[in-house]
């Protein structure tokens, strides 16, 4: 590699992507089109650099599998930036192999850290912990090793551990300023800031407060019965169980959540569930078969009993009942805290991300865009979507993520 090539690989590590391309923006050879191809993905010129890696990618020889399995790493990242969720990885895991093997340890940390941030976006929290733990990060460069930091970080604000978060990002800051990249030290700062913010409401009573992440860890620690409006799901000391794909029976956990310890009037539960506020008598026998249902679903936990008025939640006295609410309550809190983070996403890398089908998304989507939450650019193929950053409150509780890695 000769000294312009080298300058320009220094300054790219070092989050520098203007003085790269002053040493190769005129030069056309494989290495420098690979080097110009990194400057515009690290500008967020996305489409540029993705042809410039290719091209680098055709011009390397035969021979050289060890550069073009880097160029494929880099593609990789691209694909993550714009959230091509739905391309293989099996191209990324054979390069992240073959620079194993070649000795380039460094890249195959980065490639490894590619498939970690992918599973991240995917919920996959599970799969991404037990990557990150395949690895020591200790023998890598300080900026890998701040993404790493980063990386467990996420997981454990996923799974709501914010005093493990906070702990994980003081060493990916100490990381970050070991590397001296502004954006990276920024990225960690905005993490610990999101540590801060309002995380969730909590119902009780009657009564509502503002929660930040290590409140709601308390919360969800508690010998509360909790009624997750996060992750739409019921959570007591000895069970936990999903109601995300039953909307009718977790409307009615909720809205008998919220007002207990009195009881909820049938014409509330019948709106709140059905979505109308003229129930006739075939509404009121739907309501029995689906309470009948929730309380099935809460045997052993908890008993719905009738009232006069309507029906109430009964625990055990010395239990309490709470409803962990969304800082802002949207038609789809999940599909607007993944597009909370300012990239523009696809109906299908959104429908991948969230676990359901495309056309589920795209009904969410025109509701929230009706009501000015999100909005579109281009047409067809090219369709992708976009929400202004949500300031004020973090979305980690609104992510999606499996209930079994909470």
């Amino acid at each position: 590699m000769d000294s312009l090539l080298t300058a320009a690989a220094q300054a790219l590590a070092g989050g520098d992507p203007l003085a790269a391309l002053q040493r190769v923006a005129l030069r056309d050879d494989p290495p420098a089109l690979a080097m110009r191809g990194i400057a515009m993905a690290q500008l967020g010129e996305f489409a540029r650099a993705r042809e410039l890696l290719r091209r680098a990618a055709r011009a390397f020889g035969a021979r050289e599998s060890l550069a073009r399995a880097r160029c494929q790493v880099a593609e990789a990242e691209i694909a993550l930036a714009i959230r091509e969720l739905h391309s293989t990885t099996r191209g990324l895991d054979a390069a992240q192999r073959l620079l194993e093997r070649r000795g380039d340890r460094a890249n195959a940390a980065h490639a490894h850290l590619v498939s970690v941030r992918r599973l991240l976006l995917l919920g996959r929290v599970d799969d991404a912990d037990r990557a990150l733990s395949e690895r020591v990060w200790d023998d890598v460069p300080s900026r890998l090793a701040a993404i790493a930091e980063l990386a467990k970080a996420d997981v454990a604000l996923r799974r709501t551990h914010a005093r493990l978060a906070r702990r994980t990002l003081g060493r990916a800051r100490a990381s970050a300023e070991r590397a001296g990249i502004p954006m990276l030290v920024a990225e960690v700062e905005q993490a610990e800031r999101a540590l801060s913010a309002p995380a969730a409401r909590l119902i009780a009573g009657g009564a509502s407060r503002v929660l930040d992440l290590e409140a709601v860890e308390d919360v969800l620690a508690s010998t509360y019965l909790i009624v997750d409006a996060c992750r739409r799901a019921v959570r007591t000391p000895a069970r936990r169980w999903s109601l995300a794909k039953r909307p009718v029976l977790f409307a009615l956990a909720r809205t008998l959540a919220e007002s207990w310890p009195s009881d909820a009037s049938r014409d509330l539960l019948i709106e709140r569930a059905f979505g109308t506020r003229r129930p006739n008598a075939s509404h009121r026998a739907r309501l029995r078969v689906e309470l009948g249902r929730l309380r099935r679903e809460l045997r052993g936990e908890a008993e719905i009993r009738a009232t006069p008025l309507g029906f109430e939640l009964v625990v055990a006295p010395a239990q309490s009942v709470v409803v962990l609410a969304p800082p802002v309550d949207a038609i789809d809190s999940a599909l607007v805290a993944l597009l909370a983070d300012g990239t523009a996403w696809s109906t299908s890398a959104l429908a991948l991300a969230q676990g359901s089908s495309q056309r589920s998304v795209q009904r969410a989507l025109s509701a929230l865009e009706a009501d000015g939450i999100v909005r579109s650019i281009g047409r067809g193929r090219t369709q992708r979507w976009l929400a202004s950053p949500l300031t004020g409150f973090t979305t980690s509780l609104l992510l999606p993520t499996s209930l079994g890695a909470d």
